[in-house]
């Protein structure tokens, strides 16, 4: 039996987005699932979407391995405890395999992820426009850190047979096998809006046959027995690492896990196709705390789930769904009626957009004195911060590492008791916090900071 900490594994990179990264690792979880493996996908970075999709291909919760958010020492906690009872683990890379946190060298990065993981990479290179040159662009990335391994390289969007012959003698000198070609194929793209990929939850069947079809590339064009065989030579995941948990149930204490009607509190969550962004190590550290998690849709449920006593409202796109959102009155009544009593509510991005006045132009919850609206400029990167004052989610001074990626503006940006106070681009105040609510652009991962799960969870006891 395969031990927790060697469970084989491969991570999935690229010189450059674009390459073709989400086309190979979700269709390698999909063919290996397939197979009758148990696949365990993982994601390099804050991305919400890719994930996705790997939880179609794989019927796993896709998970998030990001060294910036939740620090390089809970990288390999984080893989262990999303990998438990698995056969095979396949991580896909975010941006360029160096590529990380503007100013951080390695920091974040798919390099430094793999190094953590002592995984091996398969470098997926788009070789659409070139021939002899991959040769010396393999060559460069296998030879730029020692500590990085390059097990293989796939090659995308191959033009033809003689194309594919040309590029395999040009890295025959290279002493990195070629383990997949892949030709170039029209019906895995998927489409893409303001900030990336449609979600899954937005496209249904489509979203089926599109990973169906990465499947069935990856199938034809690669050596799925020289990638297993990579995955398991990986060994023991250094540094002798267990895996990560959300802490010991509550229940185990029963004085703590109720709250003062006797049962554990109801914490509402936002789902459904308005809101998509959300880490599953949130729920599961809610639940630890002593919560009875439970999802809800804003644009379908007009009602918020039975003895709701808090709720999250995660990132997502209302501003493609303000008039269904709006729509539903009764529920943005009701969310407006939970925050004026002063339950506790942690609102990220998306859900801070739905607590304002209005979302271009369109009535929203109203509980934030304050409107958004979509905007051309895109605001993206991580921040660090800290907690300006006390508030349902955070003590005063807690420091979180967070996360931007939106194209909206809400006005004014912090209200009278600010939620952070940012420093990165510039040193600034942001979100709101009054009464139970704590609203914020930054979309932060409670891993690297339990505390504020726990925290929350007892506010809902005792609001």
């Amino acid at each position: 039996m395969t031990s927790p900490s060697s469970v084989p594994r491969l991570v999935v990179a690229a010189p450059s987005s674009g390459s073709g990264k989400t086309t190979v690792a979700t269709g390698l979880m999909a063919a290996f699932a397939a197979r009758g493996l148990a696949v365990s996908p993982h994601k390099v970075g804050p991305d919400y979407i890719d994930p996705g999709y790997h939880a179609l291909a794989t019927g796993r919760t896709g998970r998030n391995l990001d060294a910036y958010l939740c620090g390089p020492e809970l990288i390999a906690p984080l893989f262990l405890h999303g990998a438990r009872g698995c056969d095979l683990a396949v991580v896909e890379g975010v941006m360029g395999l160096y590529d990380g946190a503007a100013g951080e060298g390695e920091l974040a990065s798919t390099a430094q992820v793999a190094k953590l993981l002592g995984a091996p990479v398969v470098l997926v290179v788009d070789a659409s426009a070139q021939s002899r040159s991959v040769a010396a662009l393999v060559h460069g990335f296998a030879s730029w850190d020692p500590g990085v391994r390059i097990g293989g390289v796939i090659l995308n969007k191959v033009g033809s047979d003689r194309h594919e012959a040309l590029l395999r003698e040009a890295l025959e000198s290279c002493g990195v096998p070629v383990l997949g070609a892949l030709r170039r194929a029209e019906p895995v793209n998927v489409p893409s809006r303001h900030l990336g990929l449609v979600p899954v939850a937005e496209r249904g069947a489509a979203a089926v046959d599109a990973v169906a079809a990465m499947a069935d590339l990856v199938v034809r064009g690669c050596d799925l027995e020289a990638l297993e065989a990579l995955a398991r030579g990986a060994g023991a995941v250094p540094g002798g690492s267990a895996p990560w948990t959300p802490g010991s149930p509550t229940h185990d204490h029963p004085s703590r896990s109720v709250d003062r009607r006797g049962s554990k509190p109801v914490v509402a969550v936002a789902g459904g196709e308005a809101f998509t962004f959300s880490y599953a190590e949130h729920a599961e550290l809610l639940a630890a705390a002593g919560a009875e998690v439970v999802t809800f849709d804003p644009v379908r449920d007009e009602r918020l789930p039975e003895g709701t006593r808090g709720l999250v409202i995660g990132g997502g796109f209302p501003e493609v769904y303000a008039g269904e959102l709006s729509a539903n009155e009764p529920l943005r009544k009701a969310v407006a009626e939970l925050a004026y009593s002063g339950a506790p509510v942690a609102a990220e991005c998306a859900g801070l957009l739905y607590l304002c006045r209005e979302l271009d132009g369109q009535p929203m919850c109203g509980v934030l004195d304050a409107t958004a609206r979509m905007t051309d400029r895109l605001t993206l990167g991580y921040r660090d911060a800290v907690a300006v004052g006390d508030s349902a989610l955070a003590a005063a001074g807690t420091r979180m590492r967070g996360h931007e990626f939106h194209r909206t503006v809400v006005e004014p940006g912090a209200g009278a008791a600010p939620a952070w106070g940012v420093r990165a681009p510039v040193r600034r105040v942001e979100g709101f916090v009054q009464h139970g609510v704590h609203a914020s652009y930054l979309h932060t991962h409670w891993a690297s900071e339990p505390g504020v799960a726990r925290r929350f969870v007892e506010r809902c006891r005792t609001s």
